[in-house]
């Protein structure tokens, strides 16, 4: 019996404690992921604060009148020229100054004619950026921006604004010299150098000078010969595009300008002005 006893307690299977000692191991395991999981965490939690802090501790210049900050000194030094009105970049051909360095060289392409900025699809270049942009959305047909009175949309939000002050009718832009009133701020700046006779922008070939660069460029053509706006019904072409839409109305009859007093429409305005003064005896 003895005998027996012993050997069945020498076949006890040792595997238990093995099993144990490997589900221990696991455990081990485990906790020692997580503390890795929890040390990495750690460490990238001192890092972001790390970044977070630097970038705080970069932007240490702000400025007194508004609050805004600035990562640099000279960026501080730009944004005060908002406040303080300087303007030391200065253009040596008309005197006209700016803020930004970078406003001054934009400015200067307007004497030297350069523009950088090139249409791919028609060849019509600009002096910014931002007009090359815009001009791109004559091609693709975009206009974004609308009016939320009558639903008319444009271009660019300086033409929509713009066209606002036809609901309200308003002509906010009024000449000191002469009483005369614009809705077009640009307007109502040619109109001013009309009366100071300023003429900024000069012909090389023949020494003509003019007070808008657009009027410059359509004085060249007469040199260059150069037609960019051809009829589509008869082929004839044009330097101006405004003399293009009064040819058109030769094909599609219409006559937009009418006399108030007998009814009778005209393809131009200038055919009205003359009816009115020498044929309606009405209106005399």
């Amino acid at each position: 019996m003895e005998f027996i006893k012993e050997e069945i307690e020498d076949m006890s299977d040792p595997e238990p404690s093995r099993i144990k000692h490997e589900d221990t191991e696991e455990q081990i395991d485990q906790v020692d992921m997580k503390q890795q999981r929890d040390e990495l965490n750690e460490v990238e939690e001192e890092h972001h604060n790390f970044k977070t802090q630097r970038t705080n501790a970069k932007k240490l210049h702000t400025c007194p009148q508004c609050g805004k900050s600035f990562t640099g000194k000279g960026g501080l030094e730009r944004h005060l020229r908002i406040h303080t009105g300087e303007k030391p970049f200065t253009c040596t051909q008309c005197g006209k100054s700016f803020t930004h360095k970078g406003d001054l060289t934009t400015h200067v392409r307007i004497h030297t004619g350069e523009k950088p900025n090139t249409c791919t699809q028609c060849g019509k270049s600009f002096t910014q950026k931002g007009n090359l942009k815009t001009h791109m959305r004559i091609h693709t047909g975009e206009k974004p921006f609308k009016c939320d009175q009558c639903g008319k949309k444009f271009i660019s939000s300086s033409h929509l604004k713009a066209h606002l002050n036809v609901h309200l009718d308003e002509r906010p832009y009024v000449c000191s010299l002469c009483g005369k009133s614009f809705s077009w701020l640009n307007s109502f700046k040619q109109h001013q150098k009309t009366h100071k006779e300023v003429r900024d922008y000069m012909c090389f070939d023949c020494g003509k000078r003019f007070t808008t660069a657009e009027h410059l460029r359509q004085h060249q053509r007469i040199h260059t010969g150069e037609k960019p706006y051809k009829c589509s019904s008869c082929d004839k072409s044009f330097t101006v595009s405004g003399n293009l839409k009064k040819h058109e109305r030769i094909h599609t009859g219409e006559k937009p300008y009418y006399c108030t007093q007998c009814g009778k429409s005209f393809t131009q305005s200038h055919h009205l002005v003359a009816h009115i003064k020498k044929h309606c005896s009405v209106s005399q």
